[in-house]
């Protein structure tokens, strides 16, 4: 028999005695979904500054009504039809009495041509951008006219609502003779108002010229002209460079086009000579976007943005070769030769002493300290591979001999795949190009499946500038999304250099792309989900990867392709005939020749075009309407078949659309031929949304007007054949499977920290273990987590999703956690 002694009283006590106390097994720990496993003993790629930064374009009305902070439309009444059908020199104007616009001898300047001409007593008043002029009582609003009268005149300056409630004390300003003068004064809000109107009235009997008229709240973003509340959001992110000022807008209208009546350039790309210099003396530039811009804000602005928010500028030159749908190429030697010559006069106005022409004229603007440019990128999307990289060596070549520490940026076309993006990489490749410019606009599908994309890359070719991006919606999945596809782009940062989000801006009563970052009106301004993300990445880069791999999961298995079959058609009139679904043994699964002069088994998922059974086809007749898919209304559940259809176009811009695969109208396949006014042909994928498309296919291509078209899609499961008249156009495969997990590792020495980014897109909770290896840390860190809906977005009214930091405990060199569904979470650890 067993005996133990008592330590407290040294009796001797029989076992048997005491009654048996069996100990319940100890509770298995959970099986975790995930493993992250650190190794801190291999050395991961170093993250530079400039890791992320901010793309500034003119587009969504980004610069006047919006980053640029003058209160006034068409301060100079410069509006004309030539620039848009619908506007007047008198566009944001209202007058009473004798007010024209007049372009003649007695203009203020060349560049600035037309002035107000106001004959007697009469005023004119500006509405301001989006609802009015907006001001805050008790805030300084600084105002300025160039005017001229050939009689004695007074002016008086007033502020007011629509219903003339006043907003500030009037100002008077008398005009002193018949020559341009710049007169100024101080208005003061008596009242705040987002629908304010800035009047001039004149007493005088005689022509009194106006010209320039300007309003600037004098609380701008450390006082150089920039509205401060969205001046102060792109500082918030800590970007590490800007791009600007395109995008689109820079290369195309790459040509001059003249106002017949004046000889005047107006519709013209982007310039940076057009934007510096006194602002009177600046142009006013019709822009691609459709609206005018004011160059207002200019190279000069841009520069000094970057500077005061501690970024490196990066300037986008036009390389004279269309892109953004468009296909033209300069045949003009001349012309191409200034732009290069221009481009060495950025550089020197950026860079040079004070004594040179450029540094001279940075130095009369208020900045005699060189900006300090470092890069310049040539071109943007440009569709001609040949010609664009013909022009892009010429532009290097020159900026090489005289400035070789400045990196030249080419691009690889406007998809993230494809002839032209393969053609452009090999080219810059076999050039020894320093950087390549990527874009690509996906949907977050795509973003999840392609976290890898640059695992595969060479580290020795030329590095990557992923100079736009974003998931085509503005939901918070879609933020999870660019989420989880920057920890690929962190782990990559030997390769990836630098990323931007596109766009940065967009007025929410102007809007011509989206998603966008930061979104505004005339006086409130707020970030998307997307903005939340990207701040959360910016402000916790660090700058070095410690390597990680990851284990588990829950990936999502492609299925195959199935759904009803379509018909479509983008900016084009055309029609469909004899249109037939077989399975490869034969069986008719569809068959429609409209013989019978009906379309009673289609049904719009639009409701646009003008669609209409003639002649044994069914045509859609309307050369103006996007997008006007019709559907069959048999499903296609078979996954081995083959859609067979003649097309014909008849008119308009573009080709064909062929859908297939259709579950809804936000999601299918579609063939697209003769797409982007008639250039490229693709496969396009809707998941979630006709606007949330990805490409998985793309080649240049075009549509004859009157032939008629065999068309032929082969589906074998996720495996699709397009014939086009007996020859394979192209094929892909939709195999790739969804990871809604990803995470990054990554080092910030200053803080003496190691930064845990982990991304969980998918609703479920996912437990996750986290090895750290031999590294050791603090039991205390922080945490901050962005979660929510998947389906909520950030509006002016609410704004759902929004990080939330907190203090975490029970950590050490392994520990478990469970990361919410559909959140991103930023551990911060000390390193002890």
């Amino acid at each position: 028999m067993a005996r133990f002694r008592s330590r407290t009283a040294g009796a001797v006590v029989a076992l048997a005695a005491l009654p048996l106390v069996v100990a319940p097994p100890a509770a298995a720990a959970p099986t975790p979904d995930y493993t992250i496993t650190v190794d801190p003993a291999r050395t991961g790629p170093a993250i530079g500054d400039e890791m992320y930064g901010v793309f500034f374009e003119d587009i969504n009305y980004a610069a006047d009504g919006g980053l640029y902070a003058e209160l006034i439309r068409n301060r100079s009444f410069e509006f004309q039809a030539a620039d848009n059908r619908s506007y007047t020199g008198l566009t944001g104007w209202t007058a009473t009495g004798t007010a024209t616009t007049v372009d003649d001898a007695e203009r203020l300047n060349e560049r600035n041509r037309t002035y107000l001409r106001l004959t007697g007593p009469g005023s004119i008043t500006n509405a301001g951008f989006n609802s009015g002029v907006a001001v805050k009582e008790g805030e300084l609003y600084d105002f300025s006219v160039w005017a001229r009268s050939d009689s004695a005149a007074a002016l008086t300056i007033s502020l007011a609502t629509a219903g003339g409630a006043a907003l500030a004390t009037p100002l008077k300003i008398n005009i002193k003779d018949n020559t341009w003068s710049r007169y100024a004064g101080t208005l003061r809000a008596t009242s705040t108002s987002d629908a304010g109107r800035l009047s001039m009235s004149a007493n005088g009997a005689g022509a009194h010229r106006l010209d320039m008229v300007s309003l600037f709240p004098r609380a701008t973003y450390k006082g150089h002209g920039l509205r401060k509340d969205l001046a102060e959001k792109v500082a918030a992110l800590r970007p590490g460079f800007v791009r600007f000022p395109g995008g689109c807008l820079v290369n195309t209208g790459s040509h001059y086009a003249y106002d017949a009546a004046s000889g005047f350039p107006r519709a013209r790309s982007y310039q940076w000579k057009d934007t510096v210099g006194p602002v009177e003396t600046r142009a006013t530039n019709a822009n691609f976007w459709g609206y005018n811009q004011s160059y207002g804000l200019g190279y000069y602005e841009y520069f000094q943005f970057s500077e005061d928010i501690g970024a490196a500028p990066l300037p986008v030159v036009p390389a004279l070769v269309t892109g953004c749908g468009q296909n033209r190429a300069t045949d003009d030697p001349a012309l191409l030769q200034r732009h290069i010559q221009d481009t060495l006069d950025l550089i020197e106005f950026a860079n040079g002493p004070v004594s040179s022409t450029w540094g001279k004229l940075r130095q009369q603007m208020g900045h005699p300290k060189p900006f300090g440019l470092t890069m310049v990128a040539v071109g943007n999307e440009e569709n001609l591979p040949d010609e664009y990289f013909a022009n892009f060596g010429k532009f290097r070549d020159a900026i090489k001999a005289k400035y070789p520490a400045i990196t030249v940026i080419s691009n690889s076309g406007p998809d993230d795949m494809g002839v032209t993006f393969d053609n452009l990489w090999a080219k810059n490749k076999a050039a020894g190009t320093e950087m390549v410019d990527e874009h690509y606009y996906n949907s977050p599908n795509w973003f999840l499946q392609n976290n890898d994309r640059y695992d595969s890359y060479d580290r020795s070719g030329p590095k990557v500038f992923l100079g736009e991006y974003a998931s085509q919606d503005a939901k918070f999945f879609n933020s999870l999304a660019e989420a989880a596809y920057m920890t690929g782009l962190e782990r990559n940062a030997d390769v990836v250099k630098m990323a931007s989000y596109a766009p940065l801006f967009a007025n929410i009563d102007n809007v011509q792309w989206r998603p966008d970052l930061i979104w505004l009106d005339n006086d409130e301004s707020w970030g998307s989900t997307s903005y939340q993300v990207q701040k959360l990445f910016m402000n916790n880069v660090g700058d070095r990867v410690v390597p990680s791999t990851v284990t588990g999961g829950r990936v999502v298995q492609p299925k195959p392709i199935t759904g009803r079959v379509g018909l479509s058609t983008w900016r084009t009139a055309a029609r469909y005939d004899d249109l037939k679904v077989t399975t490869p043994d034969g069986t008719v699964l569809l068959e429609d020749t409209f013989d019978d002069g009906n379309a009673d088994g289609w049904t719009p998922l639009e409701n646009r075009g003008a669609w209409a059974v003639a002649d044994g086809a069914y045509a859609q007749t309307d050369v103006t309407a996007e997008n006007t898919m019709v559907a069959a209304a048999t499903g296609i559940t078979a996954t081995e078949y083959d859609i067979t259809v003649k097309a014909t176009k008849t008119a308009g811009d573009e080709g064909f659309l062929i859908p297939f695969g259709i579950k809804d109208s936000g999601s299918w396949y579609w063939w697209n031929l003769g797409g982007w006014n008639n250039t490229q042909g693709a496969i396009e994928k809707a998941t979630g949304s006709s606007a949330a498309k990805e490409q998985l296919l793309t080649r240049p291509d075009t549509v004859n007007t009157g032939q008629t078209y065999d068309l032929r899609i082969e589906v074998r499961g996720t495996k699709v054949t397009l014939i086009r008249d007996g020859e394979v156009w192209g094929s892909f495969d939709d195999n790739q499977v969804t990871e809604p997990f990803a995470q990054v590792v990554t080092r910030d020495t200053k803080a003496g920290e190691i930064i845990v980014k982990v991304v969980n897109a998918s609703p479920e909770p996912a437990l996750t273990k986290v090895d750290l290896g031999r590294l050791k840390v603090a039991s205390t860190g922080r945490i901050t987590v962005l979660t929510g809906d998947p389906g909520e977005q950030n509006t002016r009214s609410a704004e759902p999703i929004l990080p939330v930091t907190s203090t975490v405990k029970g950590l050490g060199s392994t520990f478990s956690r469970e990361f919410p569904g559909s959140s991103v979470t930023f551990l911060r650890l000390k390193i002890r």
